[in-house]
């Protein structure tokens, strides 16, 4: 069954006023109904560059306790190539459909890699507006370059020079959670599969939408990693969910956002809090995001640091092999 990408969808609506039903939200999730509108505060921003360790732990620590999400700026990636990263990407997605088609996710595969439409509804049988593709980048045992376009030609030097300082930027912030919670600098890391972890790269392409009141390109989730570092285009869209609010995340230009997953509010057993966000669309331009999502190899058992627990503090939540806590979440089956 050939798959309808939204892309595609976009630009046969190019002058329309309206969506296709399965597109429109219900009215608890329309973003011109949910969004708050009054004076609300800004997600907070870290200066990796700080001198003071101390204090980028406290305050990557606090934004993990009080937000699970934080922006981070002076990381080390050079500007230039988050710009060379995001015009590759954008290269791909302005690529003729077929062309595009060369990299789809195959029929019936169990992987997540590959270009892509979420075809599976959700469960109220709506759709995202949102079209991705989706590969791992480390380690290179993990590595399927068959899911890497060749156009442009630089897309995979570019990428593996990203993915080289990302890892740096993740170590840094693997050290801060650690400290934060009065562990070895090293504990956090080692908990989630130490030089095992995965990295995987998503892009996500977000069309124009005729209606963006109406639709939303992800509808609200956290994340199954245990962070996920991702950088934008300059189109905003984010929204978290703080106190009971949707709140827009200011766009600042080449800043990181930072989400805190799944495996790290349980490795945490809850002081650290896994934030709750979507995506909005459009009217006018296209948004695109780079997150990476570093996640456990799928065997790895993430629980509950036992350095965290005492009978004062047991354990919330169940240790599990991350492939059958994925499962369960993509199926929406209790933990």
């Amino acid at each position: 069954m050939e798959v309808e990408r939204v892309q595609a969808v976009a630009s046969a609506l190019m002058t329309a006023e309206t969506i296709p039903a399965d597109f429109i939200r219900p009215e608890q999730e329309r973003p011109a109904i949910t969004t708050y509108q009054g004076p609300a505060p800004d997600i907070p921003t870290i200066d990796l560059s700080l001198p003071d360790r101390e204090s980028v732990v406290r305050a990557v620590a606090q934004a993990c306790e009080e937000w699970g999400i934080f922006q981070v700026v002076n990381h080390g990636i050079p500007t230039e190539l988050i710009s060379r990263l995001q015009a590759a990407g954008k290269h791909f997605f302005d690529l003729p459909q077929e062309e595009k088609e060369a990299y789809a996710k195959p029929p019936g595969s169990q992987s997540i890699e590959g270009y892509g439409t979420r075809v599976s509804k959700e469960v109220n049988g709506k759709r995202m507006w949102n079209d991705h593709l989706f590969h791992k980048v480390w380690p290179p045992s993990s590595v399927n370059y068959r899911f890497w376009p060749t156009n442009p030609p630089n897309y995979r030097c570019v990428n593996e020079e990203y993915t080289k300082y990302m890892r740096e930027v993740a170590d840094k912030l693997f050290l801060c959670l650690s400290l934060g919670l009065g562990l070895e600098e090293t504990a956090v890391k080692e908990a989630i599969g130490g030089e095992e972890l995965e990295y995987n790269l998503k892009i996500n392409y977000y069309p124009p939408c005729p209606r963006p009141d109406l639709a939303l390109g992800v509808a609200a989730h956290t994340d199954l990693s245990t962070i996920t570092i991702l950088v934008p285009n300059d189109v905003p869209g984010l929204q978290v969910l703080k106190d009971g609010r949707w709140i827009d995340a200011k766009y600042i230009p080449n800043a990181l956002i930072v989400h805190v997953g799944d495996q790290i509010e349980i490795l945490s057993n809850g002081r650290y809090k896994a934030v709750l966000h979507r995506s909005t669309v459009n009217k006018e331009k296209a948004r695109m995001s780079w997150p990476v999502f570093l996640e456990p190899p799928e065997e790895w058992v993430v629980g509950p640091l036992p350095q965290l627990l005492s009978p004062e503090s047991p354990p919330k939540y169940k240790a599990k092999k991350f492939k059958d806590y994925m499962y369960c979440k993509l199926n929406k089956l209790p933990q």
